[in-house]
């Protein structure tokens, strides 16, 4: 529940940095942070920094783990004073540059923004780089956590990590979870340490007919379909779902998967789909906006989420909030949102166990309408528990 802030607290002017936003050829990209900033916008005066790496154009020097491509500075998305820049780098080679980089790029902007504070998403380097350029203009600073910035660091990112949590002046998590392991691993202060979960737009995700939705989508009416929803990657357990999905398939010739995203893994898993036999029996519709993605959950029989590692999936919980049971890996957050009631919890990185778990879920007779009502937390909710660790930050004046 979110707490109500007192009347009497001044209009607070944050500079949001993140180099995790929603761009055209990655739309679902940072959907959350978006959210984020464009309800605190309405609770404070915010403007957001979009850090954008600028890679040189050489072959063999593209990121492994996302679809390169930057936006211009007159990028604009909906509900935010935004301001895209790009910094200098190198994939892997420069990681101990990018947060000072980032910084000297930050340093004049957010001087001309003159915030009463500066709140970052994503740990290192952008978090990194944000705290040092608030500290040279004598500003606090707040970082906030998503998920792999925690729970996927080692050698030089994790000792930046380090030190960016300990110099920060409160730190946000996204899941309980997430804040234990920042305590246990990191050093976070417990007092400084604030679990914020996500929420979700209660008017794009919500139940709809499930006949109407595949009729829109153009697909089958009969038969059952798995959806699954995020970045084309390895780490999201791709290749486990598709063997999965492979051997029930071989015993249900109705049974069909939709991988609704798009990412660097995008031909592997195509091929990996053909060498199986499985064309047409998986989908891959592409990344799309939130209400296309409610589309696809609701023409769902449930989704799932196979990852190796999560902070707090939103994902989840919008299947839920449509009213939709989950099968997913027990990592990070996730078990905070799903229980017996609307879901499976499996190990990360078993094919057998995801299988069996996707088996029994499509067999069990799930209460959709109380699936539906279980979860109910608006992106205004996690902006007024955003901003009151801002004032709070603000009243004790930092460090």
């Amino acid at each position: 529940m979110s707490q109500a802030l007192p009347r009497n607290q001044r209009f607070l002017r944050i500079a949001v940095v993140t180099p995790i936003l929603p761009v055209p050829h990655d739309p679902t990209r940072g959907r959350y942070i978006h959210e984020t900033a464009r309800a605190l916008g309405r609770l404070a005066d915010v403007r957001t920094w979009f850090a954008q790496p600028r890679y040189p154009s050489l072959p063999g020097l593209a990121p492994r783990s996302f679809l390169d491509g930057n936006v211009g500075a007159d990028y604009a998305l909906d509900g935010l004073d935004l301001d895209a820049f790009t910094y200098p780098a190198l994939p892997g080679l420069s990681r101990v540059s990018n947060g000072y980089a980032i910084a000297r790029a930050l340093k004049p902007r957010i001087r001309t923004f003159a915030p009463d504070v500066v709140l970052a998403y994503w740990l290192y380097p952008d978090g990194f780089g944000a705290l040092r350029c608030a500290r040279a203009l004598d500003l606090p600073c707040i970082v906030g956590a998503r998920g792999s910035d925690i729970h996927v660091r080692s050698g030089l990112n994790a000792t930046m990590t380090r030190r960016t949590i300990s110099r920060a002046d409160a730190l946000l998590t996204v899941s309980d979870a997430m804040r234990l392991s920042a305590i246990e691993r990191y050093g976070a202060v417990p007092d400084r340490t604030h679990t914020i979960v996500n929420g979700f737009d209660t008017g794009v995700f919500h139940p709809r007919p499930q006949a109407a939705m595949r009729e829109k989508l153009g697909l089958p009416p009969d038969g059952r379909l798995l959806v699954y929803v995020g970045r084309l990657v390895a780490t999201k357990g791709l290749l486990e779902l598709v063997e999965a999905f492979g051997a029930l398939a071989a015993a249900d010739p109705h049974l069909r998967l939709a991988l609704v995203g798009d990412g660097v893994m995008r031909e592997q898993l195509r091929a990996t789909i053909r060498s199986n036999g499985l064309e047409g029996r998986v989908l891959m519709p592409g990344a799309m906006e939130p209400a296309g993605v409610a589309e696809w959950i609701c023409a769902a029989d449930l989704l799932t989420l196979p990852s190796w590692s999560e902070g707090y999936p939103n994902v989840v919980v919008e299947a839920i909030a449509c009213g939709r049971p989950v099968v997913a890996t027990d990592v990070g957050g996730t078990r905070e949102i799903v229980d017996a009631s609307n879901g499976l919890l499996v190990p990360p990185r078993d094919a057998a166990a995801l299988r069996g778990a996707l088996d029994t879920a499509l067999s069990h007779p799930w209460d959709r309408e109380a699936i539906a009502t279980a979860i109910a937390r608006s992106w205004h909710d996690v902006a007024v528990d955003t901003l009151a660790v801002c004032h709070r930050v603000v009243a004790a004046g930092g460090r």
